[in-house]
């Protein structure tokens, strides 16, 4: 899962009812493209670089996973959604609304359609100022120079006021728990979902440590002999990390999300062990159970057996390619039966097998709506 870039947008409008437009496109980007972190004070400006009425202006910081390409392709949908009309005449207009990629991170991007830094962003007053409210101090990737500095420095004198009114930003998702455990069956996204979530809302992640686990391949050549020494390293592991993990608080994280709970060592022992090993790892698993911090929501993304074959697929790990569509569907029925059997359990079923939250960031606030 790539981390997210920092985008910062400039917004403008000099057209019409300019706050309401420029709030609008605020709430577009938060929508389409990422979620909006900062948004600087409003200003108000003359036009620039042509004869025309005052301009409202003002800067968003974004953090986004898509590509400056389609973040400039986004944008100019979300101007032709408010009601921008381009037109081939040569120069500058007025405009309902105006938005700009002025830095994509600390990245520099030339191509046919879009030039990062914004080659006019230096001389620009009611770029810089905005920019300024909420990047000083990031550098100009060019430049070497902070934003403050470059401010500082411009050549442009033009008059620029503050607007009495400001711009609101809405967040895709507010936690009202301290601990959340996603879980699904393989393939589901779990690991995806909970990555994503602790990348944007400032979340401690815990991730399970199956990569490492020895027998996971042996288990699915030779399930039979492998199974039970499998599960009983999954639980010492699982166990052990939880433990280490949610004793350890993190002051500088808002809660803890992990993309599984430990419950799903007894839901896969059901499945791969006989009735004897699964009778002594049960007692095993109770013992350890009861020491641990349990979720305050358990989110359970579930997804039809089709689906899940075609994420095993595209994951391409070798050891999963021959997994059967009898042993996920078992899985999930598992899982729905567990989750019915505890009435006290704070828990969440989402089905998600028409959504793509990881390249559709619609389906991911979706998904985020539904949890909190």
């Amino acid at each position: 899962m790539k981390p997210p870039k920092s985008v910062y947008i400039a917004l403008g409008s000099n057209e019409g009812e300019r706050l309401t437009f420029l709030q609008q496109a605020l709430d577009k980007i938060q929508h389409k493209i990422g979620e909006v972190t900062a948004v600087s004070k409003v200003y108000e400006t003359p036009a620039w670089g042509f004869e025309g009425k005052a301009f409202l202006n003002a800067c968003a910081a974004v953090s986004s996973r898509i590509e400056p390409e389609e973040v400039l392709q986004l944008l100019l949908e979300i101007e032709t959604a408010l009601g921008r009309k381009r037109t081939a005449a040569a120069g500058y207009q007025d405009r309902c609304i105006d938005l700009d990629i002025i830095l994509y991170d600390d990245e520099i991007w030339d191509s046919e359609h879009l030039v990062i830094p914004h080659p006019e962003m230096l001389n620009r007053k009611f770029v810089l100022v905005p920019l300024a409210d909420i990047a000083s101090h990031v550098r100009h990737p060019l430049r070497k120079l902070r934003i403050g500095e470059l401010l500082h420095s411009t050549n442009d004198d033009s008059e620029i006021q503050v607007f009495p009114q400001t711009l609101k930003k809405f967040s895709g998702f507010s936690s009202r728990y301290n601990y959340i455990a996603v879980e699904g069956n393989i393939g589901a996204g779990k690991t995806s979902f909970a990555t994503m979530v602790s990348q944007d809302f400032n979340a401690k992640l815990i991730l399970e440590r199956f990569k490492d686990n020895p027998f996971l391949p042996k288990f699915y050549e030779d399930q039979p002999r492998y199974a039970f020494p499998l599960e009983m390293s999954f639980l010492a592991d699982r166990y052990q990390q939880l433990a280490d993990d949610l004793a350890q608080y993190d002051l500088f994280k808002d809660f803890v999300i992990s993309d599984y709970d430990v419950f799903k060592s007894l839901i896969f022992a059901k499945i791969t062990l006989q009735e004897d090993e699964y009778n002594l790892y049960q007692k095993l698993f109770n013992l350890m159970y009861k020491e641990l911090v349990k979720p305050d929501l358990y989110v359970y993304l579930y997804q039809n057996t089709e689906r899940l074959l075609e994420n095993i697929k595209k994951r391409g790990r070798e050891y999963e390619q021959n997994i059967q569509q009898d042993y996920l569907a078992n899985i999930n029925r598992s899982y729905l039966s567990f989750i019915k059997s505890k009435p006290g359990l704070n828990v969440k079923i989402i089905d998600i097998s028409e959504l793509d939250f990881v390249n559709n960031r619609e389906d991911y606030l979706q998904l985020l709506k539904e949890i909190s």
